[in-house]
C-alpha cells in the first residue's frame, strides 16, 4: 500500500472504532434520562435502580469514548494538514463548536450528574442528565455539519487559493445534512435500545431474580429500538435526495454494495421489531427469544460502520466534493513507515479501549443492578465491576 492508502486506512480504522463508542453513548443517554424522569416524577425505587444501572453503563462507555475521540483530532494535523490549510476556516468552525459542546458543556453537566446524587435538588439533578443528552446530540449535530460540508461544500467561496466561510446558515441547512443527522439519531437509538434488549434478555435467560427490573428494561428496549430503526430507515432513504450527480460513478464497486448491505440489514431489523411489538407482553417469558435478542446485540454496530463506510467511500477521490482531492489534502512529507507506525499505534490503543469497554460493561451487566457505583453513598459497598 502506498502512503495515501495507508493514511486513508488509518482514518477509516480509527474513525470506525471511535464511532462504536459514539453510537452507544448517543443511544443510551436518552434512555437513562427517561428512566431518571420517571423516578423523579413517580418516586419508584425501581426507576431509581434502572437509572443507576443503565447510567453506570453509559458512563463507562462515555469515559473511554472520549479518549478515542482525541485521536480523531490528532489526525487532522498529522495526516491531513492540506485539508486544514485549504478549508480550515470553514471545516474548523463546526469542529470547534463540537469541541466546546462535548468537552466543556457535556462533560461538565455529566460531572454534575454523577457527583450530584444526594447533593443537588431533585429537579436540578434531573435537568443535568437531560442537558447531557441535549449537548451530546448537539455535539453529533456539529460533527455532521462538518462531514456534510465535505460531501456538499456550501456556504463558502475560494479566495487566494483557500476556502472562506461566507454563510454559516448554509452549513446548517446543507442538503447533505438534513437527512443524515436524523439517520444518525435513529441509528443511535436503535443501538442503545438493542444493547438494553440484549442485556435484559441475557439476565432473563439466566432466570434472574430481578425479573421486574429486566422485564421493564426489555420492553423499553424493544419499543425504543423499533422507533429508532424506523427513523433510521426513513432518513436513510431520504438521504438519496441530497446525493450529487455522479457521486457513486467511480466507486460503485466499493460503496454501493456496502450501502445495499446496510439498507437490507436495516429493513430486516425493522420487520423483525415490528413483528415483536404485538408480542411485547410475552417476550420476557420466551427463553428462545432471549437467545435471538442476545445475538442481535452486535447488529446495529455492524450496520453503523457499513453506513459510514458507504458514505465516505462514495465521496472518493474527493476530500471536499469537487474542490479538494484526498491526495491534495494529505500532509506533505509523510512516508509509508511513518503512517504505518501511527496506524499500528492508534489502532492498538483504540482496539484495547474497545476491549476494555466491552469487558467492563459485560461485568456490570453480569452482576446486575445490585448496588452500582453510580449514586452510591459512602456507607454502601462499592461494586467490583469497575475495579481495574
Amino acid at each position: 500500500m502506498d502512503v495515501l492508502d495507508l493514511a486513508r486506512l488509518q482514518f477509516a480504522m480509527t474513525g470506525s472504532l471511535h464511532f462504536l463508542f459514539v453510537v452507544l453513548t448517543l443511544g443510551l443517554a436518552p434512555l437513562v434520562a427517561i428512566a431518571h424522569t420517571r423516578w423523579a416524577i413517580g418516586g419508584r425505587p425501581l426507576h431509581q435502580r434502572m437509572t443507576r444501572f443503565w447510567g453506570q453503563i453509559y458512563i463507562i462507555n462515555y469515559a473511554l469514548g472520549i479518549v478515542t475521540g482525541l485521536v480523531m483530532e490528532f489526525q487532522f494535523g498529522l495526516s491531513w494538514s492540506g485539508l486544514s490549510h485549504y478549508a480550515g476556516d470553514v471545516f474548523g468552525a463546526p469542529l470547534a463548536m463540537e469541541t466546546l459542546v462535548a468537552f466543556f458543556l457535556e462533560s461538565t453537566f455529566l460531572g454534575l450528574w454523577i457527583f450530584g446524587w444526594g447533593r443537588l435538588p431533585k429537579w436540578l439533578h434531573l435537568a443535568c442528565i437531560w442537558l447531557v443528552t441535549l449537548t451530546a446530540y448537539a455535539s453529533a449535530f456539529y460533527i455532521m455539519v462538518a462531514n456534510s460540508f465535505l460531501q456538499n461544500p456550501v456556504g463558502s467561496v475560494v479566495k487566494d487559493g483557500r476556502m472562506e466561510l461566507v454563510d454559516f446558515g448554509a452549513l446548517l441547512t446543507n442538503k447533505a445534512l438534513l437527512a443524515s443527522f436524523p439517520h444518525v439519531i435513529g441509528a443511535a437509538l436503535f443501538t442503545g435500545a438493542t444493547v438494553m434488549m440484549g442485556a435484559s434478555a441475557y439476565q432473563l435467560f439466566r432466570r434472574t431474580h430481578e425479573t421486574e427490573f429486566f422485564t421493564k428494561s426489555l420492553r423499553t428496549g424493544v419499543i425504543t429500538a423499533a422507533i429508532g430503526i424506523l427513523v433510521t430507515v426513513g432518513a436513510g432513504h431520504a438521504q438519496f435526495v441530497g446525493v450529487q450527480d455522479g457521486k457513486f460513478d467511480g466507486n460503485v464497486g466499493a460503496s454501493l454494495p456496502l450501502a445495499l448491505m446496510m439498507m437490507f440489514g436495516e429493513i430486516a431489523m425493522l420487520v423483525v421489531l415490528l413483528f415483536m411489538l404485538p408480542t411485547i407482553k410475552w417476550l420476557p417469558r420466551w427463553r428462545w427469544m432471549h437467545v435471538f435478542l442476545i445475538a442481535m446485540t452486535p447488529v446495529p454496530f455492524v450496520l453503523s460502520i457499513l453506513g459510514w463506510m458507504a458514505r465516505e467511500i462514495g465521496r472518493q477521490p474527493w476530500m471536499i466534493w469537487e474542490r479538494l482531492s484526498v491526495a491534495d489534502a494529505m500532509s506533505p512529507g509523510l512516508t509509508s513507515g511513518m503512517v504505518t507506525t501511527s496506524l499500528v499505534g492508534f489502532v492498538s490503543v483504540l482496539g484495547l479501549l474497545a476491549v476494555v469497554d466491552y469487558v467492563l460493561i459485560a461485568k456490570v451487566i453480569k452482576r446486575g443492578p445490585q448496588d452500582p457505583d453510580l449514586g452510591a453513598t459512602a456507607g454502601q459497598q462499592r461494586s467490583p465491576a469497575l475495579s481495574y
